[in-house]
């Protein structure tokens, strides 16, 4: 869990109030999410299997949520760049969490995993 920790620890304010906000959001969603690091990001599984991560755009220095299977979702604010499967989900950290996106982005991804449409 250590290198977990560092991960948030080693980011630079406002990005890593974001990504700690955004762990705790995801985390209380569904008593199944696990939080782990995997490829040096903070992956979210349910039941095992990666549902969404948290990163920062190389580009834009934005923070943002990947969604794995993000092709299932047609949300204006999900952004596919040049993936096929995942999408994103772009933050500006000097402005107030979209809570009510966030949690719904979450349950949708949640419940494509649950529907069995995803195998878990």
């Amino acid at each position: 869990m250590k290198q977990l920790d560092d991960f948030y620890l080693k980011q630079y304010e406002p990005v890593k109030a974001v990504f700690l906000a955004l762990k705790e959001i995801i985390l209380k969603q569904d008593d199944d999410i696990t939080h782990i690091l995997k490829y040096g990001m903070p992956f979210f599984c349910y039941k095992g299997k990666m549902f969404c991560y948290l990163w920062i755009h190389k580009k834009l220095k934005q923070p943002y949520i990947g969604i794995v299977e993000g092709k299932h979702f047609d949300e204006p604010y999900l952004i596919p760049e040049a993936r096929s499967r995942m999408k994103i989900m772009l933050f500006n950290a000097d402005e107030d969490l979209p809570l009510e996106q966030i949690k719904f982005v979450i349950q949708k991804a949640l419940n494509l995993y649950k529907s069995g449409s995803i195998k878990v």
